[in-house]
């Protein structure tokens, strides 16, 4: 008896490792990318969208975030200078619910998912799909998918035309 109690408390270890991937919190990445080439060309430079700062909600975040108008009419969000905590299973969103508080909100609107996370650390580009509509998005979001929380956000500040 005394041995199935030890490794079915054996087996609820693995699977919670297996699970929460705690040595991830340990694990730094960084990307340092620059602005894509179609940013700027001798004549015609790009026009940042929207931006801002990026506040801590699950895990401390920092960073700015951009959107821009490459001039060949892609768009990308920049992430500059940006930091966060690793974890499994991260996503960057673009979302119609504010940043900052309860990280709820974001479960359930209307957002536009820009891929995996690249490096927890770092300036990255991720492009918009073509027919991404920003018409109500006001923050850029960094979404855990596994356990469903906001490791941090940005409010995007529409930039003046």
């Amino acid at each position: 008896m005394r041995r199935w109690i030890l490794l079915g408390g054996a087996g609820l270890v693995l699977v919670g490792l297996l699970l929460f991937e705690p040595w991830t919190l340990f694990q730094d990445s960084t990307v340092d990318e620059s602005l894509p080439p179609e940013a700027t060309t001798a004549d015609v430079e790009s026009v940042v969208l929207a931006q801002g700062e990026f506040v801590r909600q699950e895990h401390p975040t920092a960073g700015a975030a951009r959107v821009i108008a490459l001039h060949n009419g892609k768009r990308v969000l920049r992430l500059e200078g940006f930091s966060t905590s690793n974890g499994p299973d991260l996503h960057v969103w673009l979302s119609e619910e504010t940043a900052g508080g309860n990280w709820f909100k974001y479960r359930t609107a209307r957002h536009i998912e820009l891929g995996e996370l690249k490096a927890n650390n770092g300036n990255q580009n991720y492009e918009l799909p073509a027919s991404a509509d920003l018409d109500g998005i006001r923050s850029a979001v960094i979404w855990c998918k596994r356990f469903s929380v906001a490791f941090g956000s940005a409010p995007l500040s529409r930039s003046p035309e």
